[in-house]
């Protein structure tokens, strides 16, 4: 059997729907999670940077160095274990221990991640959460217990997920050392690959929410700029309905409006369509946790419902509007641009009429100047003629005047007949 030609990017695409595995993990673990968004125009980046800072933290703790083209890694750092996955906008790293220090959500947990390094780092922090991992209790009690010292209450999000797989917590505040916090309760028999995508998940949960809200942001900076384009848009459309005059200068305020909307939403655009992939990519990240209410608290799904869903929507709204502002402005242009080209229709016809009527006028004293010509040229025609036949008057025995008069017809008709034949030739 002959072989079969791949393509040649088969195994690589194949490869690439395994390379990023999730973590396992045992009770007790603590992770230390840090997503940074790099400066500037995040998706056209420099990507060989990305590597290079993974490198340093790396070499840091004299650990393996990833592949010169890596856009993740997974691997030993010293005692800890590090994740690191490079994304369109942002880089994510994950670092992993497995033992608990003395005091819950310690700030010092996070100093895994060197101060100098860090300070290197040309990015911006999205968000970094301290997450701990732990068994989960016999009593139900001292989970909600724990939680009662961990978390503030108010805005506190607590959910039974997977069948009873694990509790996790988690109140989206970040604290006083600029952390969120995140617990799970691993229940007994739990595997650790299903820990590992539990917790995996809640980091992608925050990371995605975090990167969404940039699209909130972006739709309450330019809602301002909008309403004063909406005002300014329906004052012209009101204007339209009334005289003519100033057609011509509305058109070209609509479409000055029309740009400048166009503008905002070639700006806006990338920002707000990597908000809808984000906030779909939450939406499934909880769905797949398949939580159920524990202790009657709110789950993940309901504080999303409550906090997060009203400032998607409102991205929603805003992209909607402005897209509807953008069609209103290109069909009021459109029509009064008909409205324009209807009067210099009329204009043009008008000017057509009189050029007719003066061309009219223009033919008839051709005419008359023709005419006149005619009996110009025949009068002098006929002096010369009358002058060449003199001599001949008395010959033949008729008066001069007899002789001119006869001469008269023969010469008006000789004249008129070449001046009819060279306006001939003329035309």
């Amino acid at each position: 059997m002959p072989a079969l030609d791949d393509h040649p990017l088969r195994y690589t695409l194949n490869s690439e729907l395994h390379a990023r595995p999730f973590p396992s993990l045992t009770a007790p673990h603590v992770a230390a999670y840090l997503a940074v968004r790099p400066s500037g125009e995040a998706a056209r980046r420099d990507r060989s940077v990305d590597l290079q800072q993974l490198r340093d933290l790396l070499a840091h703790y004299g650990a393996p160095l990833p592949a010169e083209d890596a856009t993740h890694y997974f691997g030993p750092m010293g005692k800890y274990t590090l994740k690191w996955e490079q994304h369109t906008e942002f880089v994510t790293y994950t670092v992993f221990l497995d033992q608990l220090g003395q005091r819950p959500f310690d700030p010092a947990e996070f100093d895994v991640f060197p101060q100098d390094w860090r300070a290197g780092l040309n990015a911006q922090r999205i968000t970094s959460i301290l997450l701990r991992l732990v068994p989960r209790p016999q009593q139900d009690a001292q989970i909600a217990e724990a939680l009662q010292d961990w978390f503030v209450p108010e805005s506190l999000a607590v959910a039974s997920v997977l069948e009873d797989a694990a509790v996790i917590a988690s109140d989206f505040r970040i604290d006083p050392a600029g952390h969120m916090r995140m617990a799970v309760f691993a229940s007994e028999g739990t595997g650790s690959r299903r820990l590992g995508r539990i917790v995996q998940r809640l980091c992608e949960i925050e990371t995605y929410k975090s990167m969404s809200m940039l699209g909130f942001a972006k739709v309450r900076e330019f809602a301002g700029q909008l309403d004063r384009i909406d005002a300014e848009l329906n004052d012209l459309m009101a204007g339209m309905a009334g005289t003519s005059a100033m057609a011509e200068d509305t058109l070209h305020r609509l479409l000055d409006i029309s740009v400048g909307l166009e503008a905002l939403s070639a700006d806006a655009s990338y920002r707000l369509g990597a908000t809808e992939a984000y906030q779909a990519i939450v939406a499934q990240r909880i769905g797949a946790l398949r939580e159920t209410r524990f202790m009657a608290r709110q789950g993940f799904d309901e504080f999303m419902m409550r906090r997060y869903e009203p400032a998607m929507r409102t991205v929603t709204s805003s992209e909607t509007r402005l897209n509807k502002m953008s069609a209103r402005a290109s069909r009021a242009a459109e029509l009064l641009r008909t409205r324009v080209d209807v009067e210099r229709s009329a204009q043009n016809q008008a000017i057509l009429a009189s050029m007719d009527k003066r061309s009219d006028l223009q033919l008839r004293l051709q005419h008359t100047v023709e005419g006149l010509s005619v009996v110009a040229i025949s009068y002098y025609a006929v002096s010369l003629v009358g002058y060449m036949l003199y001599p001949l008057a008395d010959r033949i025995g008729v008066s001069k005047g007899t002789l001119t008069a006869g001469a008269v017809p023969v010469v008006v008709l000789l004249v008129w007949g070449l001046l009819r034949r060279l306006r001939h030739k003329i035309k």
